[in-house]
């Protein structure tokens, strides 16, 4: 029950029944009667499931949820019209933060960048696991493979894996994105993308 999940003492335990209550409405999980008992119990639907870590990474589609909703992303939002009437100005982001554009402003916030690249990953692995069931024989030739922006390599691996061919992969991103990427076989690691 949502109770059992509160810490004990919690003054209000219905604030979190109202909470999963929400989220089923929504879809995140299945409300069911608790065989009579007045408490609900809930389950995980499949598109709560998105929100659990899993595959190589261990990512998910939680962390793309929390990078939409960070205090710096949100803030730029009521600046989108001001970018509509003047589309030669700066985008909305830079505008809400005094001209520093997004992939700058996480450059200087580790915190903020480190969601902003695990919601890459979580949002690319599936994509692109799907994309390689779906992807016969794209590949052939292609010894070397260059990812432009590839961010952690997840997906340059994922290809890696499933493409004996490919002998070499190059992560080709930003020099601190670059430097935060685990080390795959047969990968270079190229910083050398332009800011």
């Amino acid at each position: 029950s949502a109770a059992e999940l509160l810490p004990p003492g919690h003054p209000d335990p219905s604030v979190l029944e109202r909470l999963l209550r929400l989220l089923a409405s929504r879809g995140v999980f299945s409300e069911h009667a608790a065989d009579g008992r007045p408490e609900r119990r809930y389950a995980l639907t499949a598109v709560g499931r998105t929100l659990v870590p899993s595959g190589p990474s261990g990512a998910s589609y939680a962390d793309y949820v929390l990078q939409h909703h960070q205090d710096a992303l949100v803030l730029a939002w009521p600046r989108l019209h001001e970018a509509v009437l003047d589309p030669a100005g700066p985008e909305p982001f830079a505008r809400a933060h005094a001209g520093v554009p997004a992939y700058a402003y996480y450059g200087q916030d580790r915190d903020a960048n480190e969601v902003m690249l695990r919601a890459m990953t979580g949002v690319s692995e599936p994509f692109m696991e799907a994309l390689l069931d779906g992807y016969e024989g794209g590949f052939e030739g292609v010894a070397t493979l260059v990812d432009v922006g590839g961010s952690s390599g997840a997906c340059l691996e994922m290809i890696m894996r499933r493409v004996p061919t490919i002998r070499e992969g190059v992560n080709f991103d930003l020099p601190n994105v670059v430097a935060a990427a685990h080390p795959i076989a047969g990968e270079t690691l190229d910083p050398q993308f332009p800011s």
